[in-house]
């Protein structure tokens, strides 16, 4: 009776009064929706653990919009190594340890083998092409094209490219000497590594170079997957929190997606394309795509294959090209160091020798140790892409549910006191003197980076050949700091500010006689 007598209630209100009614009603559906939604928001969070409290809504997005990795590594000094935040409503537990990142990405690394699904970039971004193996949900699938990356990654396969690795470092330094007058004039070098990496990926994954930056193709590739790294940022796209936004039609953040997506899209066809006409001729040159096609046993399908593929490309063109870049703008304010890895070559080549023999597996100890620090030092992927936990893991006492989300701050890890006495201090040399110590910059546990031994291997090649051909020389004074200097603090891969340097060959008869 009582229900009865309100829906009366309310239909003599709407009949005599139905602007009020219609006003009320505005104001009171917003606050039924914040009320549930932040008793939903509360309940989702895990039980034992401690974390900054968030507004209503939007958790603690606004506070890790910029430089989130910083930000979760300061809470860390009041809340411990491991607490959780929300964004939206949505619990995720950060790792700022290198301690707790052994005990949870090492221990567990089974438990949390999967990655979370965000709207903007596995709903938008891949719905036709799908994603990179590091983007990808654990499934069946997802076995089948790690195997077959592994495969393409490992020792032996590795040492099968130092052909490439030749060809492509040589060509650097060639651009180098060409676009900077022989030291005359100072150039920007992202340009000229990204077309060293961009032209890796190329010939490993289809058997094609790109040979100039006035390639058609180098533009296109290279602003796409730009744009396409900023919709894997953790901080950077609300709408993968805030479900609400989703419904704007106006959304310019799924505009450029769509955009991306499609002129993305269009390439892969054409390199796809064009590497099976080369196969039907049989001219085509041996790379992974042709020989996983070939391979009988491999049983992967077209879109894994293509998901491997654009592993290789986004890998390449995120850290390797953003790290480069980074080492060589602070290389350039630091003559001393530049200065002690010359002296290390030259102890194993002369300066009649200024490539180097591309076939040198990392002997030089020093510059072996500077790359690493430079990985350690900038962490161009501050958090590694995020794991959701197929089951229950146990931290301390507490029990994280199954489905739970979980970031590994890789630069708070790499920056531990507990591992280093000096984190925040460029030394190359802490290297040598614990030779063990971790590197979080790949990642950690079952979802690491399957490339490393590729990318630590092309960034030796690029160090010796750079340092050992030119000085690199400022035009101006500046700290290249990790975090104040990074030129966009909301993307996943942290990006260093635009800069110019002169490349001065040390001996430039020699170098002219190398590259000919």
């Amino acid at each position: 009776m009582a229900i009865m007598a309100v829906i009366s209630l309310l239909q003599h209100s709407i009949t005599e009064s139905p602007l009020q009614v219609l006003a009320a009603a505005a104001l009171f559906v917003p606050v039924l929706y914040v009320v549930v939604n932040e008793f939903v928001r509360a309940s989702a969070r895990v039980s034992g653990l401690k974390g900054p409290r968030g507004l209503p809504l939007i958790g603690n997005l606004v506070q890790i919009r910029k430089n989130a990795a910083e930000q979760y590594r300061i809470w860390s000094r009041t809340y411990g190594p491991v607490y959780q935040i929300q964004l939206g409503n949505i619990p995720v537990v950060v790792v700022n340890s290198a301690a707790a990142a052994k005990v949870l990405f090492g221990q567990n690394a089974q438990a949390l083998s999967s990655r979370p699904e965000f709207y903007t970039f596995h709903k938008i971004v891949s719905n036709t092409a799908g994603t990179t193996i590091g983007t990808s949900p654990y499934s069946e699938s997802l076995k089948r094209r790690r195997k077959g990356a592994a495969s393409a990654l490992n020792r032996p396969s590795v040492e099968s490219y130092v052909s490439h690795l030749d060809v492509e470092s040589k060509s650097f330094v060639d651009e180098l000497y060409k676009y900077g007058n022989g030291g005359e004039t100072p150039v920007d070098p992202m340009p000229m590594i990204q077309r060293l990496s961009l032209s890796l990926s190329l010939t490993l994954n289809w058997g094609v170079r790109v040979a100039s930056q006035e390639e058609s193709l180098f533009a296109e590739i290279t602003h796409v997957e730009e744009e396409i790294s900023k919709f894997r940022s953790t901080t950077g796209n609300l709408q993968d929190y805030i479900p609400l936004l989703r419904l704007n039609p106006f959304s310019s953040n799924s505009k450029v997606a769509k955009e991306m997506r499609d002129r993305r899209d269009r390439y892969l066809t054409a390199l796809n394309r064009d590497l099976d006409d080369r196969m039907e001729k049989g001219i085509h040159q041996p790379c992974i795509q042709a020989n996983v096609i070939l391979d009988r046993e491999a049983k992967l399908s077209s879109e894994e294959l293509v998901s491997i593929s654009l592993t290789m490309l986004s890998g390449g063109l995120d850290t390797i090209t953003t790290l480069v870049a980074w080492s060589i703008g602070l290389l350039s304010q630091r003559p001393d160091i530049q200065n002690k890895a010359v002296k290390a070559i030259r102890r194993m080549y002369g300066q009649d020798q200024p490539l180097c023999d591309p076939a040198d597996d990392q002997k030089c100890v020093y510059v072996a140790a500077l790359v690493r620090e430079c990985l350690r030092y900038f962490t161009v992927l501050r958090l590694a892409l995020p794991r959701t936990s197929i089951r229950d893991v146990t931290y301390e006492g507490t029990i994280i549910p199954k489905g739970t989300v979980f970031f590994l701050n890789s630069w708070a890890c790499n920056m531990d006191p507990e591992v280093w006495s000096d984190p925040e201090v460029f030394r190359p040399e802490r290297w040598l003197e614990q030779p063990d110590a971790p590197l979080f910059t790949y990642g950690m546990g079952y979802r690491m980076c399957a490339g490393s031994l590729l990318a630590n291997r092309e960034l030796y090649l690029v160090f010796m050949r750079t340092l050992n051909s030119f000085r690199i020389e400022p035009l101006s004074k500046a700290d290249w700091h990790p975090v104040r200097d990074n030129s966009d603090p909301t993307s996943l891969v942290a990006i260093p500010q635009k800069y110019k340097v002169r490349f001065v060959p040390r001996d430039e008869k020699e170098l002219i006689k190398a590259l000919d």
